[in-house]
């Protein structure tokens, strides 16, 4: 089988999906110096391709090294892929957007899908039935909203994420993870809804790291998958061999 490597390199976390053949073996967590961590990758899988999507200014040299030892594609506005973006400005989709929207409709063919990312942000990535990519919308992910009571008030605490906590919070630490994780719970709850009225044939898809401890917070029934955008990543991949 030909080991293909799918790097995501997001604002907080730098990741890397190894697929053996369209199966998804594992995903690492580039901990380390990245291109220590490539170069490691490297020479410990031997991989035949591979695909970086990054919404970073990462070192070059990453690019480099992929490209002198694999068939390797980096995912941006002139990549092809499988679905359309009429969209005004095509060139300032985040490539993680892509991917997601990509992984979606690999699943779910001849669907209108919102795909929803937990990220550094928030990305909400409608594509409709017809594989268009139309865009969605952007809102300040879990960590940042964290960041930003700590950043713009003067005693509010840094909080961190925490999955056990009361409707009713009973000291701030509380109060803050309520008002975060059940706010972002009712936001995204709000904006399916909003998709829903307008579009029929509807399926709302979760994704990112969090997304399995997240959906627990959402009473609608709604598809997760944590790995979707480096289901995405391979798809691309393969249709740019």
């Amino acid at each position: 089988m030909s080991i293909t490597l799918c790097f995501d390199f997001g604002n907080t976390r730098l990741k890397c999906a190894v697929f053996s053949g369209k199966e998804l073996q594992k995903v690492i967590l580039l901990e380390n110096e990245p291109v220590q961590a490539v170069q490691q990758l490297l020479r410990n899988l031997h991989p035949q391709k591979s695909i970086l999507s990054s919404v970073i200014d990462h070192d070059p040299e990453i690019e480099n090294l992929l490209r002198e030892q694999t068939h390797f594609h980096k995912l941006d506005q002139h990549s092809k892929i499988p679905v359309t973006t009429p969209v005004g400005k095509p060139e300032t989709i985040g490539a993680d957007r892509l991917a997601l929207v990509v992984g979606a409709t690999g699943l779910f063919p001849g669907r209108n899908n919102l795909v929803i990312g937990l990220g550094s942000a928030v990305t909400y990535n409608f594509i409709n039935k017809y594989s268009e990519f139309m865009g969605g919308g952007i809102s300040p992910g879990m960590e940042m909203r964290f960041k930003s009571l700590q950043t713009f008030t003067a005693k509010l605490p840094l909080v961190k994420a925490d999955w056990n906590f009361p409707l009713v919070g009973y000291d701030t630490r509380t109060n803050i993870l309520s008002g975060v994780v059940l706010g972002m719970a009712k936001e995204i709850e709000g904006m399916i809804e909003e998709y829903e009225k307008k579009y029929e044939n509807f399926n709302a898809l979760l994704s990112g790291g969090d997304a399995s401890l997240f959906g627990r917070f959402l009473k609608k029934k709604i598809f997760t998958d944590p790995d979707l955008i480096f289901k995405g990543l391979y798809s691309i991949s393969e249709f740019n061999q």
